[in-house]
């Protein structure tokens, strides 16, 4: 990926990063609130209901300004971080996973490691996610009722 501004190179490893999960029947939403206040940029449910979160990370100073990202294990059963090929990967800590984009593509470089989410979380998690997507499909549908949408359910 050639050099361009933090916001291009951002949207252009997030849409890898979701065409990633896509390809392997991963449900990708992104910019998500979690109940704990925290956004993440992508959260996943994979087909055994298990959730995966990727943060999506756009250069050195981007990772090394964010403390928040060790907040997100405990919203999701596996952990990654999507960067593309300029990133200096030695940043990203072993015990997450890592997601390489080229352009429109991105491979997974290591997986991440398991830590179950409890039950009652995942429940929680599972009806955030889905009313959020729901919504937002609801939105590409109704675009004029989309801001009542959101402010009736506040998920956004």
């Amino acid at each position: 990926m050639e050099t361009v501004a933090a916001p291009v190179r951002t949207l252009a490893v997030t849409r890898a990063a979701a065409r990633f999960c896509a390809l392997r029947g991963w449900g990708p939403v992104e910019q998500v609130t979690l109940p704990d206040g925290r956004r993440a940029d992508i959260v996943a449910l994979l087909p055994n209901g298990d959730f995966a979160i990727i943060e999506v990370k756009s250069c050195a100073r981007d990772f090394l300004c964010d403390g928040k990202w060790p907040d997100y294990r405990a919203w999701c059963d596996r952990l990654y971080f999507a960067v593309d090929l300029d990133f200096p990967q030695v940043l990203i800590p072993g015990d997450v996973g890592l997601v390489v984009a080229d352009d429109r593509e991105a491979v997974l470089l290591r997986d991440a490691p398991e830590h179950r989410l409890a039950s009652a979380r995942r429940r929680a998690l599972t009806q955030r996610v889905a009313m959020l997507a729901a919504c937002r499909l609801a939105a590409l549908a109704d675009p004029l009722g989309a801001a009542e949408m959101r402010a009736a359910l506040r998920l956004e």
